[in-house]
């Protein structure tokens, strides 16, 4: 099963031999591992690189559990690259595994970690660096400093559809059906069956995903992750902060006194799901303010099968699932993505003028460049078609402005410029935001 990831592969030759280390990044099986030793590598020997050029070492696996600890790996790659002419590529897979040492000069000083063994070997002139990782905790701002503005990130995320199709192929309408239901993970498209695909996500989740978090993180109230996640899963696309999150979970948990659900204790386990690539926060943002509100705001799933399985399969509401395959494909094409918030005014029922928020689903911004998104399922009557487009007067400004539906086929712009687009047409066109 060959799956093309040509965005991811384009990225990584920009790249290639520009002094950074390469840090593939994002949730556990989603093709990261199979970009860099499959389709990188066959890209590398494409180029006439010798197969012994590309030193492999996967800290996951049993047989190179040695090299976890950052002085082995480090050691074993200057006794093969250092001095050679020839040019060498180092690929280390779930670096994230890697151990902290001591120091074997300063044992009482600072623990050694692979962020030292890497500030080392991209230092070879003849050795370009890449490792994948699948917890965000791995770049962020502290440890970014470690590296000292020595690396380069490639996200790597759940198949789009567009991807998805290019494998599948047939009709586009069965393609997207299954892909809301069984969402984008490579390893699914293998699966024989429907019951086969539903064990494999239901798997992924009890034994990869939140065995991880609670391992890594060493959470202390699994009942209450277990139960902000499958709160999280069935709220996509809805409004929600730590707080209501809590006290959802107490009463519906009936929990009481010391076992109680704190605002802070889910605010941390949204934190480790946010972490492990399961989540991602979308924040509110005032489009003629210019600032950002606190809370509440909304949560994407990485992916929707994930989802799906994590709750069942019930609740497949598609508003709401058509909303967080836009979310998920805004985000692969390189867009940051806000919730617009503008203003307009309507009257209470005493009938005095009074500032109404208005909410504009997508703000994607990419290279200067804003777009401003609704995602509606259908427009069923000219009323619900003013509700979409009433945000977008009120915006003050010229950028582009699209409502991609599902129950129209051909696109087409409306007086005011809106563009009306098919949801399978907007994600099968890239070129549109």
């Amino acid at each position: 099963m060959k799956i093309k990831r040509d965005l991811y592969l384009k990225k990584l030759i920009s790249f290639m031999w520009d002094g950074q280390v390469k840090v593939i990044t994002g949730i556990r099986r989603c093709g990261k591992s199979y970009l860099l030793h499959n389709i990188f590598r066959d890209h590398l020997l494409g180029q006439g690189v010798p197969e012994d050029h590309i030193l492999t070492y996967e800290l996951d696996l049993a047989r190179d559990i040695r090299y976890r600890d950052p002085l082995e790996l480090a050691k074993t790659v200057h006794g093969i690259v250092e001095g050679k002419q020839d040019r060498f590529y180092l690929f280390v897979d779930e670096i994230q595994m890697s151990d902290k040492v001591p120091n074997p000069y300063n044992p009482g000083g600072k623990a050694i970690t692979f962020y030292d063994a890497l500030n080392d070997l991209e230092k070879l002139p003849n050795l370009d660096v890449y490792v994948t990782g699948s917890n965000s905790r791995m770049l962020s701002s502290d440890i970014l400093t470690e590296f000292r503005g020595r690396s380069d990130e490639i996200r790597v995320r759940p198949l789009s559809f567009s991807e998805y199709y290019a494998f599948t192929g047939g009709d586009k309408e069965d393609a997207f059906a299954d892909y809301a239901f069984y969402g984008g993970l490579p390893q699914v498209l293998s699966r024989p069956d429907d019951a086969a695909k539903m064990d494999y996500l239901k798997a992924l989740f009890s034994e990869v995903y939140l065995k991880d978090i609670i391992e890594r993180k060493n959470v202390k109230r699994e009942d209450i992750l277990s139960a902000t996640l499958d709160l999280l899963c069935s709220s996509v696309g809805s409004l929600t902060n730590p707080t209501n999150v809590a006290n959802s979970l107490n009463t519906r948990q009936r929990l009481k006194g010391e076992n109680t659900a704190s605002a802070n204790t889910v605010k941390t386990y949204i934190g480790h799901l946010a972490d492990a690539y399961l989540f991602e926060e979308c924040r509110r943002f005032d489009v003629k303010g210019k600032d950002y509100f606190d809370y509440p705001n909304k949560y994407y799933c990485v992916d929707l099968g994930l989802r799906n399985a994590r709750i069942g399969y019930r609740q497949q509401e598609m508003t709401h699932i058509m909303e967080n395959i836009i979310y998920n494909d805004l985000r692969v094409r390189g867009c940051e993505v806000d919730i617009g918030i503008v203003y307009g005014t309507d009257k209470n029922k005493s009938g005095q003028t009074v500032r109404v928020p208005r909410e504009i689903d997508f703000i994607a911004t990419r290279g200067g460049k804003k777009t401003y998104i609704q995602s509606a399922y259908a427009l069923e009557s000219e009323e619900k078609t003013m509700v979409e487009n009433r945000p977008f007067a009120l915006t003050g400004d010229s950028f582009p402005k699209i409502i991609v539906r599902h129950d129209i086929r051909k696109r087409w712009y409306d007086e005011n410029g809106v563009l009306n687009i098919g949801v399978l047409d907007f994600l099968l066109d890239d070129s549109i935001v």
